[in-house]
């Protein structure tokens, strides 16, 4: 069974995301996807200042098996993504909730959180699958 964090959220379309207190949300892809997708290969992450809108597409992630879109859990600008990832993406295969994640965005409305799964929730999601 795949690790799911219970301080998190979560898209069933694989994606996490964390609030912190600077209200800054911290997005990447679940253990279950990372696993699904298998050796990750090449990631494309959105462009530092772009703005991305709610469960729209962000970026994209590829493995040996696979390219996946990857889903803003929030609308608002982007304030920081993992360059190193560019380098090294097995990264997100190794770490995907730490140093696996993709890029922070400055939410426009934070309340676009609780329409997200919570772990439970998730869990269910990929035991459907």
């Amino acid at each position: 069974m795949s690790e799911t964090p219970i301080n998190l959220k979560y898209l069933d379309s694989h994606e996490w995301a964390l609030l912190g207190d600077d209200g800054i949300v911290t997005v990447g892809i679940t253990d279950y996807a990372q696993d699904s997708l298998g050796d990750v290969v090449y990631v494309e992450l959105p462009e530092m200042g772009a703005e991305v809108k709610h469960k729209e597409e962000a970026g994209v992630v590829e493995s040996v098996k696979a390219a996946s879109d990857i889903f803003a859990p929030v609308s608002g600008e982007v304030v920081a993504i993992n360059s190193a990832l560019e380098d090294d993406p097995e990264i997100i295969n190794n770490s995907p909730y730490e140093d696996g994640w993709f890029f922070k965005i400055r939410a426009t409305d934070t309340a676009e959180l609780e329409s997200l799964l919570d772990a439970d929730g998730y869990d269910a999601v990929c035991e459907a699958e």
